[in-house]
């Protein structure tokens, strides 16, 4: 399975991939988690102990390797690199190991200027489509919060795309956004999860906001977040409302991909 979440920055995609990707290792799954959203907190989600996180170097920041895989110098515009670099032996490399989910962590690559190709987004690129297209495993992608990394391209080949959306106009307009652009990068699988809700009056706001989604689920609004968030746990480990929703997502989610 090879999902990528996305949506607007602060609706709980985050959260959401977190959960996937331990409910996922619990029952036995090979499973990455590829943090590319350049404000990297995956691993917080994910209840990784703080020290291991910090062993962690963001592919972005790998200068030698970068240079060495695409011809050119990190931060380097114009002149020639390779587009397509070699990537098959990294995520064996990258990354750290903890309850069964391997963590990667691309890191950001925000510059001025956006749709700027350089060596560094090639490597970035080229990792998440060997990832997507050929590890056998399940992949779950948090993507950067908005729509820049769609036109970048950067999550072409997944299975699926999750849009994560609250109960308000700008989120629905960024999954709407999020839908087109999908379209446009062959992808047919736009599904939608409900977050922070706090009742029937959110629910309906949501499916008649968005009449074209299929929703996996509804998350409802679970103060537990914050907690979770204090103490860098996992929130699918602490007891609340969001636990059996994210579970009962999990199960949507693999039936939709025939995996159930």
């Amino acid at each position: 399975m090879k999902v990528a979440i996305t949506g607007k920055g602060g609706v709980g995609k985050t959260t959401l991939a977190a959960a996937l990707a331990l409910q996922l290792a619990e029952r036995g799954w090979q499973v990455t988690a590829v943090d590319a959203d350049p404000d990297a907190n995956l691993g917080a989600a994910l209840g990784f102990p703080p020290e291991l996180v910090r062993d962690i170097v963001p592919l972005g920041a790998m200068r030698e390797l970068v240079a060495e895989r695409t011809g050119a110098q990190p931060g380097s515009m114009g002149g020639y690199f390779k587009l397509n670099p070699l990537v098959e032996d990294l995520p064996e490399k990258l990354g750290v190991v903890h309850r069964g989910v391997r963590l990667l962590v691309m890191g950001g690559l925000k510059k001025g200027g956006t749709g700027c190709i350089c060596p560094e987004n090639a490597v970035l690129r080229a990792l998440t489509s060997h990832l997507v297209l050929r590890a056998h495993e399940a992949v779950i992608l948090d993507m950067e919060a908005g729509i820049e990394h769609m036109t970048r391209g950067t999550g072409r080949g997944v299975d699926a795309f999750v849009v994560v959306v609250e109960p308000g106009g700008r989120s629905v307009g960024t999954a709407e956004t999020i839908r087109d652009l999908a379209a446009d990068l062959g992808i047919e699988k736009v599904w939608a999860v409900g977050s922070k809700v706090r009742g029937e009056e959110d629910r309906e706001f949501l499916t008649q906001a968005m009449p074209w989604a299929e929703f996996l689920g509804m998350v409802p609004y679970d103060p537990a977040a914050m907690e979770a968030d204090r103490e860098r746990r996992a929130l699918v480990d602490l007891p609340g409302p969001a636990q059996a929703a994210y579970a009962e997502i999990l199960e949507r989610l693999l039936s939709l991909q025939g995996k159930g």
